[in-house]
């Protein structure tokens, strides 16, 4: 193997352990792991069906205090120039998910043990699954109101480059880029609806265990795909 190609290998490798220490990337393996086993399973007992389990108890230890970072962009103040609606889609969006986070540590707390009251602990984590659900909406809600903006300031973009190939021109990729963003967290969030309405068993003859787990399983790789990262890194040859 010659140097260069070793040089590239440490450096792809390099990448992998970055990608792989965010504990959000570690959750979102899991998930896939978890909804997989649904997937799987079709809510039947027996192997895949203690994967899904365990998996799901597991990714709680991982979401511990993550209600902060929704707390946070909550009393965040926002960008200036969005429409009030988007605004309140935004909000509404942060809230929904850091009650469902806080819910969840009440849950996890339930399934380990630590919280006694059972029944409680199940009323909770159906509270929470529907603060969840309610996110997405937000978020489906919220990248169709900005895919709107984005398509409308694309349009007016080509207006003004006219006959000059906008394909070259970096403000016209950027835009293009953010909208191909916004469409795949528009899926990605109206998929994850489907997924909440299969947990929370309201549609059980329709969005049955092994569609709850192929949605989830889909929306756990697209997460993984958005957390890859913008750009690779050069390595300096010495």
């Amino acid at each position: 193997m010659s140097t260069s190609t070793l040089d590239a290998t440490r450096a792809e490798l390099g990448l992998l352990v970055l990608y792989l220490n965010k504990a959000e990337v570690r959750d979102k393996i899991c998930r896939a792991i978890q909804y997989g086993s649904k997937y799987l399973s079709d809510g039947k007992p027996g192997t895949a069906q203690n994967v899904d389990k365990t998996t799901s108890l597991a990714r709680k230890v991982f979401r511990l205090f993550k209600f902060v970072n929704d707390l946070h962009a909550l009393i965040s103040p926002t960008s200036s120039g969005s429409p009030l609606p988007l605004i309140l889609l935004g909000k509404s969006k942060n809230a929904l998910l850091s009650t469902f986070f806080i819910l969840d540590q009440i849950v996890w707390a339930g399934r380990t043990g630590i919280y006694k009251n059972k029944e409680r602990a199940e009323l909770i984590g159906r509270i929470s699954l529907f603060c969840w659900m309610g996110s997405s909406v937000c978020t489906a809600l919220l990248e169709l109101g900005e895919l709107g903006r984005l398509s409308a300031s694309i349009k007016k973009l080509e207006k003004e480059l006219k006959q000059a190939d906008k394909y070259k021109e970096e403000q016209y990729l950027a835009k293009l880029k953010q909208s191909n963003e916004r469409l795949l967290s528009l899926i990605k969030a109206s998929m994850d609806i489907v997924v909440a309405i299969g947990l929370l068993q309201l549609a059980p003859k329709k969005v049955t265990p092994r569609v709850t787990g192929a949605f989830g399983f889909v929306t756990s790789l697209i997460s993984c795909y958005q957390l890859l990262p913008a750009s690779r890194t050069k390595v300096k040859m010495t």
